[in-house]
């Protein structure tokens, strides 16, 4: 298989319009096109809906969902609501504190920045629910390649004791390798 990036990623939304022009006016993304159909493609089953497409920037592609005839959403209540998100990256730090105070001013409710050791990111959602990420990187190489030397250590200790393993401590006990 020779996968060649992310065609696009989908969520639902209660409605299309607001969440278009959501990420239009909040996110600066350019809305690029709609389908609607009265049956699914795939199934063929009787269920309209309106699918939205957004350009997350670089090709990458943000899409939604408006089902009416559904249930109304709902969130798994036994995964905390900081566990499922859409990560965007921004510039730099500049960016994200412009990013933060936008996003205020349009009364949003935003957590951070916060600290990561190798990017800091602000929290916010949009008007779905979906919890929204801004990142600016603030690692570099030689601490992302430390990150990547130990990441098959650390994935097999967590495997076996399901507790935090100590390998990439250094993020955020002040010794990251420059």
């Amino acid at each position: 298989m020779n996968i060649k990036r992310i065609h696009h990623v989908a969520y639902r939304c209660n409605n299309a319009k607001e969440t278009v022009a959501f990420y239009q006016r909040v996110m600066d993304m350019d809305f690029l096109l709609a389908i609607a159909e009265d049956e699914v493609p795939s199934t063929k089953e009787p269920d309209p809906y309106m699918h939205v497409f957004l350009d997350a920037g670089m090709g990458n592609v943000l899409a939604f969902f408006e089902i009416p005839n559904s249930p109304a959403m709902s969130k798994d209540p036994n995964t905390p609501e900081w566990v499922q998100h859409i990560a965007f990256e921004v510039e730099d730090l500049d960016a994200l504190h412009a990013a933060k105070e936008k996003a205020e001013s349009e009364g949003l409710d935003v957590v951070g920045p916060t600290d990561h050791g190798i990017f800091k990111s602000i929290y916010f959602f949009d008007p779905n629910g979906h919890r929204l990420e801004l990142a600016a990187n603030v690692g570099s190489q030689t601490t992302l390649n430390r990150l990547r030397e130990v990441a098959p250590l650390m994935i097999e200790e967590w495997n076996e004791t399901k507790r935090a393993p100590r390998h990439a401590a250094f993020l955020h006990e002040g010794e990251l390798a420059n």
